[in-house]
């Protein structure tokens, strides 16, 4: 079916925040008709990332949305299209992200929910099926497989992105990434398929680390057993190139900063820190013709970016495996997020098909 004109009401699970700071709540939507630029999509794996946190716990302030679906990165095939797209068709594989490719941007949707309204974005992906605009989706290559197409969503443009596109590394510049979870594990790949020496990878979680190590990183710091400041100043005297901080938290926004060398240093900030945090920097690391550059997403355009990042991985120049957690139900979204949060995995694959 093209535009959606269904003859019977559809209805989906999907797990929603109805208040922040409690539980995800299983429930059953109505799927709304199609609107013009909206696609139907049959989610096959969600991800998740700390952005899903900061929500579920309240940590971006108020939410006026409540309650509304989550999620904004995922695998699944169209099922229908509505009027004008022309991006995907019915039976197409398709990554979803929150980053916004060429296309019609059809806004967010509302599902019903036994008379109540739940509010949705462009895009949402905690949930079997859902509607998103056409400029959200992308088709996927032959080969890719559907678990490795939901970092296309959000770690790898946002983690690799901000190295290529924000970052623009020299071959053998030094780059350092505090913070290895799932986005910067995608930022030590993009330094690695850069030929950037060193990648020095930062964490306080050795299993983290170790992935990293995975990953082609050069050298690994523990940050609860060391002074991860005077070791990188150790590895690179001089101070590194590029600088990515991908934890979100302020003062390490600060230290990276710290640790980009003088005259074309640049420290790049990935991470989200809760609403009301603020950095403090010492002015004078500008004085030195330091860079502090932010991004949105990477910098990532999906109809330029995304068929090069998914030609790594059919190509097997990167291996995203060991950053894929062993695949979650929906119905363990909570334990999902708790996981995550604890850094017990990388980068959480939720499979919506019970099978």
């Amino acid at each position: 079916m093209r535009l959606g004109l269904r003859s019977n009401p559809m209805k989906t699970e999907a797990a929603v925040l109805v208040e922040t700071g409690k539980p995800l709540e299983l429930v059953s939507l109505e799927i709304p008709p199609l609107s013009r630029g909206q696609c139907l999509v049959e989610v096959a794996y969600s991800g998740a990332c700390h952005t899903q946190i900061l929500e579920a716990r309240g940590r971006r302030g108020e939410d006026p949305w409540l309650p509304h679906c989550l999620g904004h990165e995922a695998s699944g095939i169209v099922l229908e299209v509505g009027d004008g797209v022309t991006r995907a068709s019915p039976g197409d594989r398709v990554a979803l992200s929150w980053i916004k490719a060429n296309g019609i941007e059809a806004g967010g949707s509302t599902y019903d929910w036994n008379g109540k309204t739940v509010n949705a974005g462009a895009v949402t992906t905690f949930q079997r099926h859902t509607v998103v605009s056409e400029n959200r989706v992308t088709v996927l290559p032959d080969g890719l497989e559907m678990t490795q197409a939901i970092l296309l969503g959000c770690a790898l443009p946002t983690g690799m992105g901000s190295v290529l596109n924000v970052g623009k590394p020299i071959e053998g510049e030094a780059v350092v990434v505090f913070g290895t979870g799932g986005v910067g594990l995608c930022a030590v790949m993009g330094a690695v398929v850069s030929n950037c020496n060193p990648v020095i990878a930062i964490d306080l979680l050795e299993s983290k680390l170790e992935k990293a190590r995975a990953f082609g990183a050069t050298h690994t710091i523990d940050s609860s057993e060391e002074d991860a400041i005077a070791r990188i100043a150790e590895i690179c005297p001089g101070g590194v190139d590029i600088a990515i901080e991908a934890t979100g938290r302020p003062a390490v926004m600060a230290a990276a900063l710290s640790t980009a060398r003088s005259q074309g240093g640049r420290a790049l900030v990935i991470g989200n820190a809760p609403k009301g945090q603020t950095v403090t920097l010492d002015p004078s690391e500008f004085n030195q013709g330091k860079s502090l550059l932010g991004t949105w997403g990477g910098d990532a355009k999906p109809d330029r970016d995304f068929p090069l990042f998914a030609s790594l991985m059919t190509e097997k120049k990167i291996d995203v495996e060991p950053l894929l957690s062993q695949p979650y139900r929906l119905d363990e979204i909570n334990n999902t997020l708790d996981d995550l949060e604890a850094g017990r995995i990388g980068r959480p694959l939720i499979k919506m098909k019970n099978s």
